[in-house]
């Protein structure tokens, strides 16, 4: 496992190198660097005897074992964010691959979805979305065929009856492992995400001719609505609520701001708790407009219900539990097919970013962890 598991490091090490950008990861949605990906780990999946192929949407797959028995499905992202790191999404297809090498006594699918970070179109989960028979819009099947496949044949890229399990490997992207100084959780739930655009309209002026008690400043309201956010938050089990983007104008030193447009970012494992977080937040920020003389206006940007992993399954990696805040391709096909998903440690709890890593004997223990899950799984899911 040792041996394997610093395979598995230089292997995701060597992919970071596939990159639109020289010097740094950058690799979206059937970029070409991603032919050399699936050049490199079509190679490795084939030489322990998989079946491998590029489906339509651009998914990397390999079968280990017999097609018409019962599969476990392992699978994650080959796309990365601008400027990312080596393990984010592909660490979980190369641990994948490594699962079936050891040769499990079942049937095993690994997948690397084409699209899962959003980045090329702006909205994410495209080979998740075309695995689990959900239609693409026409801008993406431009992209598949000038890529050199064939949009026809999208309704073959969904996933085989066989498929009975699912499990996603992947690095924690945060720090709360890293806090409990232990390696590896097992993932409950992936969080709902709302996410809304406010503008706070007032008054711009000039900064110095304008008194305090006549001003209409966007700025100062949204800047108390903000605080507001971070205190609800902070006294709200679970809950994790971010104000990450600002545009204020006419963004001048000498004037007084008169229109900010917030961004608002709330998430939590608990649908009601999260969709009530919400409305006390946007309540909040009335209040603190109408006492400023401010105009409020909002929209809603995305409304995702939390996904709830598989209970037994979860059980049947026998790991500290934990919920995901981030967004992960599982939350596509937990739908579909019992899911779950298995978070290694990231060091400093810095993910999407080049100086991202894994701990040797994390991803030695994750493949251990694998290996005991897929014995379990042989007895309950054959």
């Amino acid at each position: 496992m040792r041996e394997l598991a610093q395979r598995v490091i230089a292997c995701c090490r060597e992919l970071a190198d596939f990159s639109e950008e020289p010097g740094r990861t950058t690799r979206t949605f059937l970029s070409p660097p991603m032919r050399d990906v699936h050049r490199v780990l079509g190679t490795w999946m084939e030489s322990i005897g998989m079946r491998v192929w590029v489906d339509a949407a651009g998914n990397l797959r390999g079968l280990y074992g017999d097609p018409t028995a019962p599969r476990l499905i392992i699978g994650s992202h080959l796309d990365t964010v601008p400027n990312a790191g080596a393990f984010d999404g592909i660490l979980g297809v190369v641990l994948g691959i490594a699962m079936a090498e050891l040769q499990p006594r079942r049937s095993l699918e690994v997948v690397g979805f084409s699209e899962e970070e959003g980045v090329r179109f702006g909205f994410p989960f495209i080979g998740s979305l075309a695995f689990t028979g959900c239609p693409l819009l026409p801008q993406v099947k431009e992209a598949i065929a000038a890529y050199g496949l064939n949009p026809s044949e999208l309704p073959a890229a969904r996933y085989a009856p066989e498929c009975v399990a699912y499990l996603e490997f992947h690095i924690e992207q945060g720090p709360v492992l890293e806090s409990l100084g232990i390696p590896l959780a097992a993932v409950d739930a992936i969080a709902g995400q709302s996410r809304f655009l406010l503008t706070f309209k007032g008054k711009a002026n000039h900064a110095g001719t304008t008194p305090m008690r006549l001003r209409q400043d966007a700025l100062a309201a949204a800047a108390q609505w903000i605080g507001e956010v971070e205190s609800y938050a902070a006294g709200c089990d679970g809950l994790v609520a971010t104000v990450g983007s600002l545009k204020v104008s006419p963004n001048a030193g000498n004037v007084i701001p008169g229109e900010v447009q917030a961004s608002l970012d709330v998430r939590h494992s608990d649908n009601v708790q999260r969709l009530r977080a919400v409305q006390d937040l946007l309540t909040s920020a009335e209040k603190i407009c109408a006492a400023r003389r401010i105009e409020l206006a909002y929209e809603q940007r995305l409304d995702q219900p939390a996904v709830p992993m598989n209970n037994d399954l979860t059980q049947l990696l026998g790991l500290h539990r934990m919920t995901s805040a981030a967004g992960h391709d599982a939350m596509i096909v937990a739908p579909h097919i019992p899911s779950t998903m298995l978070f290694l440690r990231s060091p400093g709890g810095i993910s999407h970013h080049p100086d991202e890593t894994v701990l040797p004997e994390d991803v030695e223990a994750a493949l251990e962890a694998g290996a005991r899950f897929i014995s379990a799984l042989g007895a309950k899911y054959v």
